[in-house]
């Protein structure tokens, strides 16, 4: 069902998909260990929301405000290959799982590059 309340960050697919990589990753920590709970589990968790959660807080700012969430959301993108490896060396996850992963990651770092890329393009110009 949607929502009769709409922001515009949620028309940015870089947001869709971000949104989407946090959910993954959601069901891929709940196979790990219980003793990882406080601890790889949450910290890869909480980087792969941070992407999305960086992109939404951006957007509304000045176009320097984004640009340093957009910052932000690739440092998180950047952890979140740490813990995806840091996963497979400790068989949590497989190596196709982990590839998928970094396929994700990249595809969303790449979005990332090119928006601020443009912001900032765009701020030259003027």
């Amino acid at each position: 069902m949607k929502s009769d309340y709409h922001f515009k960050f949620e028309d940015l697919l870089i947001y869709q998909k971000a949104m989407d990589f946090g959910e993954i990753v959601d069901v891929l920590v709940k196979n790990f260990p219980n003793h990882e709970l406080y601890a790889l589990s949450s910290q890869f968790r909480r980087a792969a929301d941070s992407i999305a959660l960086n992109i939404a807080e951006g957007y509304p700012g000045s176009d320097a405000q984004f640009v340093k969430h957009i910052n932000h959301a690739i440092h998180s993108a950047n952890e979140c290959v740490s813990c995806s490896s840091k996963a497979k060396r400790r068989k949590y996850i497989s190596f196709e799982e982990n590839e998928n992963n970094r396929k994700l990651i990249s595809e969303l770092t790449k979005m990332m590059s090119s928006l601020r890329k443009k912001i900032l393009e765009r701020n030259t110009k003027n």
